[in-house]
């Protein structure tokens, strides 16, 4: 687990303290290590998944096995850096043998990822996988139909008090499972979530400029 401690908050490492003793649902008693996330506890934009699989089992950390190298390897193609995004699942631990999370477990862990938004409070969230999607835009008050449809598209939503934009994609795990799915997965990341992520910097351009104004005349005027 490696988070940007400048960051983060009392209150973030009170949550990674109550996820690392949880025994809320039946997977403490098979997990190895909880993974409770990794990034900068600020930071703009947010990757959620479905739960860790085996290789973050291992480590305590998120997306670290071939579907976290393929994650890295999109984050790059939508200009992003790994380490300047904050990286959790539905799911705080692993599902015997990688099976699909069951609505007690949700139930049970998904408090922890309200508290985790409300506290990064980004400004776009990117759902790996039908389980985030559908649980995410569901709670956001956007039906879901299924991943076809929904993915690459974004909607602007309140979710959890914070107002944000939620992006669903394929799981990039499913993307190396099914070859076919791959190009469909990089396109979201490469032109969809691109393009929000230039409006991001532009929105920012734009208010430096404006507070540079200011400061020039502040000092014109003094």
């Amino acid at each position: 687990m490696r988070l940007d401690k400048k960051s983060c908050s009392e209150e973030w490492y009170r949550i990674v303290e109550e996820i690392m003793g949880c025994i809320k649902c039946k997977l403490h008693k098979t997990r190895r290590n909880p993974v409770p996330g990794e990034g900068p506890c600020n930071a703009e934009i947010m990757f959620v998944g479905e739960a860790p699989g085996g290789k973050e089992d291992e480590t305590g950390r998120p997306f670290v096995g071939a579907a976290g190298q393929f994650l890295t390897e999109l984050l790059s193609m939508a200009g992003l850096r790994r380490e300047n995004v904050f990286i959790t699942n539905i799911l705080k631990c692993r599902p015997p043998n990688n099976r699909d999370p069951e609505p007690d477990e949700i139930e049970a862990c998904k408090p922890y990822l309200v508290r985790q938004v409300k506290l990064v409070s980004p400004k776009i969230i990117v759902t790996l996988g039908r389980y985030a999607g559908r649980i995410l835009l569901g709670d956001a008050g956007i039906k879901w139909s299924n991943m076809t449809r929904m993915h690459g598209k974004v909607f602007s939503v309140e979710l959890y008090g914070v107002k944000l934009k939620i992006m669903p994609t394929y799981h990039p795990a499913a993307a190396l499972y099914y070859p076919k799915l791959k190009p469909v997965v990089i396109k979201d990341f490469k032109e969809t979530l691109k393009g929000l992520v230039e409006e991001i910097r532009e929105e920012k351009r734009n208010t430096n400029r404006v507070k540079k104004r200011h400061t020039i005349l502040d000092f014109l005027s003094s």
